[in-house]
């Protein structure tokens, strides 16, 4: 397998891991500083032992985080989830999807400027692509929203794309960042409800946990491994699998059948991303049997 072929099958399994978070924090259900403390806690300690079993299984000492890169990348992702989340209680959840849409775009211009990785004309037009399909999943609730959450869901996109470009950069094993970053959300999680002088409340925690010693480990390891070998604005595009994987999950879990939109923009951003990974690996094929053959 190729570089190349392994970073798209590694994103493609994260984008898809990341897919169920969503189903998994309404089965769990309860508040959301709750879900948030109980989810980025365990995946936070999930981590840790990870860390631990996997140093004792290879015989070797594994970086948690390599130096300050990672402690950069840890720490955004971070902000990432508290953005996210705010943006979630402050807007209509389709502001929040369709500004998201715009991490792939955002992700394309800073790997441009900062890495001076221009990217092919397939990649932008798969961007442009998937932007249409979420804007037709999204369209029917998209409204006006609240500012506010309308500019934490920006805030959410670009630091998304900004930790994507700088692991793109670094080439280095950031593979347990995003989960030790999960100790930011749940710190400032439990800051609230400790204010709030609430209980941590959930309908079902298992589920919570689940997500975060299981799911998330996985999305987060292979999402943050992927830069290490393709492109910053392809690694971004997957993590729009969840605005069209997610609503099927809830539609086989709780019965919500998705709308026609849904499916239309669905099958619209599943067909791009495909079509993109079929050129890409088709493109690395042939270079492969174009390049001269070293002699033994």
């Amino acid at each position: 397998m190729t570089p190349h072929a392994r970073g798209l099958l590694l994103t493609a399994i994260g984008g898809t891991a990341l897919s169920f978070d969503i189903p998994m924090i309404k089965l769990g259900g309860g508040d959301p500083w709750s879900a948030m403390l109980l989810r980025s806690g365990s995946a936070f300690i999930a981590a840790l032992v990870i860390w631990q079993i996997a140093q004792r299984l290879t015989g070797r000492t594994i970086i948690l985080l390599p130096g300050r890169v990672g402690y950069a990348i840890a720490g955004i992702y971070g902000l990432t989830v508290v953005a996210f989340v705010i943006a979630v209680m402050n807007t209509d959840a389709a502001n929040v999807a369709f500004i998201i849409a715009f991490t792939p775009a955002f992700t394309a211009l800073m790997s441009w400027f900062f890495l001076k990785e221009r990217p092919s004309l397939a990649t932008v037009l798969t961007i442009l692509a998937m932007m249409v399909a979420v804007g037709i999943i999204v369209a029917d609730g998209l409204r006006a929203g609240n500012l506010l959450g309308d500019m934490f869901a920006l805030a959410a996109s670009l630091l998304i794309s900004s930790v994507i470009t700088i692991s793109r950069a670094s080439r280095a094993d950031v593979g347990f960042a995003p989960m030790i970053g999960g100790i930011v959300p749940a710190l400032i999680a439990a800051i609230v409800l400790g204010w709030q002088g609430a209980p941590v409340s959930a309908d079902n925690a298992f589920w919570h946990v689940f997500n975060g010693v299981v799911l998330l480990p996985v999305a987060y390891w292979c999402l943050a491994t992927g830069p290490k070998y393709i492109s910053a604005p392809e690694v971004s595009m997957f993590y729009l699998l969840e605005t069209v994987l997610a609503p099927v999950w809830v539609w086989l879990i709780f019965a919500e059948a998705p709308t026609p939109a849904v499916l239309l923009g669905g099958a619209l951003l599943i067909g791009a991303l495909g079509a993109h990974a079929l050129w890409q690996l088709n493109g690395a094929g042939r270079r492969a049997q174009s390049s001269p053959t070293k002699a033994p």
